[in-house]
């Protein structure tokens, strides 16, 4: 199988006072070209936010801008209107369109830990939109789940011709991977998988256009995101 690994180590890493955070791809002050992204998956921040901080009121515009948290409660406020907690164990989804500004604040005495991942949509200037559902895979191990699509079966539905699973694998388990597009990549937020030949372990990813299989070392969470081979 043709693949290409982006093992863990390879991400930046910036540590700015409240702010410790690992980008697999390029992103503000880290740059390597060989990281840039994947067809239209641009961002992935692995972010560490400290109690009574986070990022204050800001813009975006023409990105699909979703966020996963995986410890503790962040709480977002934007420009139409939204204003609430995010969880762990849920998603929010944030077409920026034409334009929002908005912020992502920890309110709390412990560290958050989220995912911030951008894909970019195939439709600009598009309304701004907001969704948020929860979906916890612990849950529900072992099988897939779909967080956001471009058809009306997906929880949140998103401007690109792209699917974003996750799922979370028990030791000795393993799950297909058969993509609806033609571009399969792989994050593993926690644990260890085997892909083919290949072992990626937590914070790292795999790249690959075949059908495949993850078998799950150890217990495992992971992110699949199903690309078009060029994005719209």
């Amino acid at each position: 199988m043709k693949a290409f690994l982006h093992p863990s180590e390879n991400r930046g890493h910036v540590k700015m006072g409240w702010l410790e955070s690992k980008h697999s791809f390029s992103f503000g002050n880290w740059y390597n070209p060989n990281y840039m992204g994947v067809s239209a998956l641009r961002v992935i921040n692995d972010d560490l936010i400290d109690g009574h901080q986070g990022f204050g009121t800001h813009p975006h515009d023409n990105m699909e801008i979703l966020t996963c948290v995986l410890k503790g409660t962040i709480t977002h406020q934007d420009s139409m209107g939204n204003h609430g907690g995010i969880a762990a164990g849920e998603w929010q989804l944030m077409s920026a369109g034409t334009g929002v500004r908005h912020s992502e604040m920890n309110q709390g005495d412990e560290q958050v830990h989220l995912l911030q991942i951008w894909i970019i949509p195939k439709e600009r200037n598009a309304k701004p939109n907001y969704q948020q559902i929860r979906l916890d895979p612990h849950e529900q191990p072992n099988q897939w789940h779909l967080i956001c699509g471009p058809n009306d079966n997906a929880p949140m539905h998103i401007r690109q011709n792209a699917e974003v699973k996750t799922a979370v694998i028990q030791q000795g388990h393993s799950l297909e991977v058969k993509a609806t597009q033609h571009i399969n990549y792989v994050h593993v937020v926690s644990g260890t998988v085997q892909i083919a030949e290949h072992t990626v372990k937590a914070g790292g990813a795999i790249a690959f256009l075949e059908d495949s299989e993850i078998k799950a070392s150890e217990d495992a969470q992971v992110i699949w995101f199903d690309l078009p081979e060029v994005p719209n």
